[in-house]
Formats: C-alpha cells, structure tokens, sequence
C-alpha cells in the first residue's frame, strides 16, 4: 500500500481545480484518479459555448474551458492515473482502485477530494407506463452520440424535462436536422437558465409546455410516439388533456443525481435535499480528512462555479494535510422551505463564508435574510429568484462569531 498526501477522486473541472488549488498551497504528493480515458470530465461532450464567462471573462466551449485546466495540470506535473476506476474508500482514507496497468491496488491518504461529478436520473426511476421500445435516451447519452460519436439518435423528437441539458439537446438536435415536437416539463416553471430557454427554445420556436409530462409511451421494437398530458396542481395527470404525439425519440432530463456511492463506503453524512455531502465551508465532509467539490456536492449550473468551489477544497485539504486547519465554532444553517438548501450546511470557522444556496420555486421581489435568533446579520434583494439558477450570499465572520444557528429566510413582498 502506498501512503500518499493527497488523491482526488474525479478528473473533471472540479478535479483539476481542486488538484491545482492544493498544488499551489504546497502539496507535491497528489493524485487525480480518473476513470475515463481522458482528463475534462463532462466538459468533453458540451461542445457549445457559454462556459467560462466568470472565470476567464470570455465564452469557451466545454472542451476549451477543460483545456484551459488540463493544460495547467501538465505544466506543473500533476500526476493523474487514466481509465482507472476508484471501487472503495474507507472512512481512514484508504483507497482502493483498479486499472489495466496495475490491476487492483491501495493507497493510503492524509486527505482526500472527492469529486466524482454527477449522474443523469434513469427512465426507471419516472415509471411512465409502457412498453421499452429502442429510442428512449437519457439527454447526456443523446449529447455523447451525436457530438463525440457523430451519431444521430432519431429524427422526430420529444423532451421530457427542461434541465439545461435537456434545453441544448433540444437545440442541438434542431441543428443537426432533427424535429423537436416540444419540450415537456412536469413543474410550472423550467429547470434550466433563462439564457438557455431564450437561446435553445425561443430562438429556434420550440415549444415548452409546462405543466406537462409523459404518461404512456408507445412501440414495440422502435419507439413510435408518446401521450402526455397536463397535470394539476399536485403533480397528477389530467385524463382529458391526454395528447399523443408521433416519434421515434424520447429525450429524458429529468434531473441529475451526485455519484455518492464511494461517499456511502467511507461514511460520509449526506444531505437528503442535495443527495451530496454535508460539508462545512472548508468543504470537509462529516468525515474528517475527506472533501467534496463540484457536482458530487451539489448541482451546479455553471461550471466557473465549480472551479470556484473546487478551489475552496483544493486550498483547504492542502492546510489540513499541513496541519492548519483552524476550527473554533459549530453553527448550523437551516432553511425555511422557500429556500431548498445551503452550502455549506455547517460553520465551523471565524472567517468571511459564501453560502450558496437554490429557492423551491419561483419568487418575485423577493428578500433573503439570514437570522441568527431575531437578529437580521445579513440580507439580499432580489427582483426574481428561480429553482434553476443558483443563488450566494456573503457572510461576514463579523456578523455570526457569536450565533448557535443560522436560519435562512426568503420573505416575498
């Protein structure tokens, strides 16, 4: 077994941020162990643009952006481990992976970051009723075939869901010639950005039909149509709005899961709304030593977000594997249910915290405030707040050094 500083579990953009935070802070020892046959993540198949806006200032395609980091990696000779597969990790940081070169081996950690991105939710996980025709593709699966495969899944083509994936297949597949009959989506309002609504949808008049969802889907070999319907206002179908629609296509985006299962294996506390980690705003997960970063945290929406978090971790695995981890306070964030989760969900240090965080529904003119007790210590004005675009806050150190908790509040005038 070999003892290493650090292994970061996930070559993606979370990954490579996260290995050259900790680089730069001084660790030399690392390791980015990556199952794909490539560095980039996610990123390699997200050729439109639009990534990058925060971070560098400019649009990049997904591939530019994960560019911009791997080329970083190679120049400071990170060492990273391909087409290797992470089966274990055990709550005293032993890693246990497998690859062609070295068969099965371990190494042993002082920290580790995981960051093992996210996974799309199944056509098993809806139970639409029907039989299980050719045809029905989660939208990233669509997404690989058509821009690394230069293969097109079908010509007339409906969506279920409107995450933003979903959204650019929609656009995606109009380009390249296919029809897309509409874009069905079973909340009142769309899970992806607006960006991508006005830029994927409208631009290209496809219809989003809210409130609706796939009830039935039709075909024996060859998927040959599907039935929606409207639903009312507790998410059940509506027998007389029942409408079949003609395809041989069914896109799934109905929503994307963190890859915990390695997280399950080393004892890490999730949290039930995220299905990621409970961190602190180190990004230290209950189980010390171990942290979490990127989409296996929490979805993001924009990948600069991501680097930006995976910084946080980088920096703060380097400091506790050096031995400078400084933990003085305990305070819990809790919500009110307009607003769904934070992260982090704990404080356990004296310093400025961004607190990210995703409202329930859509909010108009809205106003978030932080209480600890009656006490207001932080609050932000917000003209619209939507499920689908992730939403911050800034906590002085100042303003809770003394809380027991912190209660985030969305008050709509």
């Amino acid at each position: 077994m070999r003892e290493i500083d650090l292994v970061i579990i996930g070559g993606g953009p979370a990954g490579m941020s996260a290995a050259l935070a900790a680089h730069e802070a001084g660790i030399r020892d690392l390791l980015i162990l990556e199952r794909d046959e490539k560095l980039g993540g996610i990123l390699q198949q997200c050729i439109h643009n639009g990534f990058g806006l925060h971070r560098f200032g400019e649009e990049l395609t997904g591939p530019e952006y994960a560019w911009r980091y791997e080329k970083e990696v190679h120049e400071k000779n990170i060492p990273f481990l391909l087409g290797t597969m992470v089966l274990d990790i055990t709550p005293d940081r032993v890693v246990t992976a497998t690859n062609t070169e070295s068969g099965v081996f371990q190494l042993k950690a002082k920290a580790i970051i995981l960051a093992m991105g996210c996974r799309e939710r199944s056509r098993g996980a809806l139970n639409i009723a029907g039989t299980r025709p050719a045809g029905i593709y989660s939208a990233g699966t669509a997404q690989k075939y058509v821009n690394l495969k230069g293969y097109l899944p079908g010509k007339e083509v409906v969506i279920l869901g409107s995450g933003d994936i979903g959204l650019i297949m929609a656009r995606r597949m109009t380009l390249e010639g296919a029809k897309v009959h509409a874009v069905c989506e079973l909340m009142p309002y769309s899970g992806g950005l607006a960006r991508n609504i006005e830029q994927c949808l409208n631009d290209f008049n496809i219809p989003l039909r809210l409130s609706h969802t796939v009830v039935e889907i039709h075909g024996r070999e060859r998927l040959e149509g599907v039935t929606i319907a409207k639903v009312d206002e507790r998410r059940r179908p509506i027998p007389e709005t029942r409408e079949y629609i003609p395809c041989d296509t069914l896109l799934l985006s109905v929503g994307l899961i963190p890859e915990n299962e390695l997280s399950k294996t080393a004892d890490v506390t999730l949290d039930r709304v995220t299905n990621g980690a409970v961190v602190d705003q180190d990004r230290q997960t209950a189980t010390e030593g171990i942290f979490a970063c990127g989409n296996v945290l929490h979805v993001h929406d924009l990948v600069d977000f991501v680097s930006e978090e995976a910084e946080v971790a980088g920096k703060s695995a380097a400091a506790y594997i050096l031995g400078r981890t400084e933990k003085k306070l305990h305070i819990p964030l809790s919500t009110d249910g307009r607003v769904r989760y934070t992260v982090p969900q704990v404080i356990t240090a004296e310093k400025d915290v961004t607190v990210y965080f995703r409202v329930a529904d859509v909010y108009r003119n809205v106003t978030l405030k932080v209480f600890d007790g009656e006490r207001v210590v932080a609050q932000k004005k917000k003209s619209r707040m939507a499920p689908g675009e992730m939403e911050s806050i800034t906590l002085k150190s100042s303003a809770f050094a003394d809380a027991k908790d912190l209660k985030f509040v969305l008050e709509v005038r």
